[in-house]
């Protein structure tokens, strides 16, 4: 399929680790509940999951924030939970409780039974949104795919839904770790077909989204976890040229292992804001593209306090950067929260654009 060309490529420059303009920004979460028309259209859809499976709403909230901010990026609307529902989990939502599965896995047998979904089938609404999103888009900036991550969503596939410790999951790798590397091979599986087919439908840019990463023992990490973020990186195409779409990999709690990271061949690294950005990029040496890291919180301060902020994250990565700006992609250190003002993202951006500017 033939789109339009692109006016606004900061992101992917930056991801690229090119000279860019100005530092390029997006937000974790830029489509959702803190905006007004998001709330009328899940109202007009009558619930989350029907939003998401439907490619024009979907379309239409992702496209939202674009109308209000000069973002630099949109990020197709969707769950990190679309995998594991298309393996036949049950995916369905409780107010004020968040994501929940009827049939989670727990027992080695459970897990034998999984199989990658078929991606054109299954989950053929999430490609077709992302196709029609980036028609939509007319070529205005990029279009970012994403997943969840192989160990984020054995997470919740296991403990049935969100979780204060993470018990049934962890004990579950510990006395049977043979059988949870099966399931995070499944999923590793899933998740690379599903973002190669996101890519294929015109996703610009892919995240990989392990939220839960952080809540693992350094050696649980990275037997559980960081193996198979590097695997996604090795074996997902990324095409070609100026099709070619760079991979993102987003750990909450993930600080300790950035230089491990810089060497799993993914493109970029989020972090969150419990990380220094002088410091991360310091230690990652230039290998890799930095994203983050604002803590989400400081939208709830002023404007004159966020540009602060934003300067100091700003500042900060130049100096741990040789002085360079290059290589940066602004964003939070986690998603938006419903409660946050619009006003105050306005403020960002702008803050972001006008002092990073050349």
């Amino acid at each position: 399929m033939t789109y339009a060309p692109l006016q606004n490529d900061r992101f992917l420059r930056a991801l690229r680790r090119e000279p860019v303009d100005r530092t390029p920004i997006w937000l974790m979460r830029q489509a959702g509940r803190y905006l007004p028309e998001y709330r009328a259209t899940r109202a007009r859809a009558g619930s989350f999951l029907a939003m998401a499976k439907n490619p024009q709403l979907a379309c239409e909230v992702t496209l939202q924030p674009l109308e209000r901010f000069p973002l630099d990026a949109a990020i197709l609307f969707s769950d990190i939970l679309t995998v594991p529902d298309a393996m036949g989990l049950g995916l369905y939502f409780v107010e004020g409780e968040g994501p929940k599965f009827e049939r989670p896995v727990r027992t080695a047998a459970d897990i034998a039974r999984l199989a990658a979904p078929d991606v054109g089938s299954e989950l053929r609404y999430v490609t077709d949104a992302v196709s029609l999103i980036r028609r939509e888009l007319g070529g205005r900036v990029p279009l970012i795919g994403f997943s969840g991550s192989p160990w984020t969503l054995a997470c919740y596939m296991v403990e049935g839904g969100g979780s204060k410790d993470f018990a049934r999951v962890k004990a579950l790798a510990l006395n049977d770790p043979q059988a949870m590397h099966r399931l995070l091979d499944v999923t590793t599986d899933a998740v690379i077909a599903y973002l190669d087919a996101q890519r294929i439908a015109g996703a610009q840019a892919l995240q990989v989204f392990d939220t839960w990463g952080g809540v693992l023992s350094p050696s649980m990490y990275r037997e559980f976890s960081l193996r198979y973020l590097a695997r996604i990186a090795a074996e997902l195409p990324r095409g070609e040229g100026a099709e070619a779409a760079p991979l993102i990999l987003f750990g909450k709690g993930n600080g300790a292992y950035l230089e491990e990271l810089a060497h799993s061949g993914a493109e970029g690294i989020g972090i969150d804001w419990t990380v220094d950005l002088g410091d991360a990029a310091r230690r990652t040496g230039g290998r890799v593209a930095l994203q983050g890291n604002l803590d989400p919180v400081t939208l709830y301060a002023t404007p004159q306090a966020i540009a602060r902020e934003a300067g100091r994250a700003l500042d900060s990565y130049r100096d741990g950067n040789g002085g360079s700006r290059e290589g940066h992609v602004f964003n939070l250190g986690h998603g938006m929260s419903p409660d946050m003002s619009p006003d105050h993202v306005g403020a960002l951006v702008e803050a972001v654009h006008s002092l990073s500017a050349r």
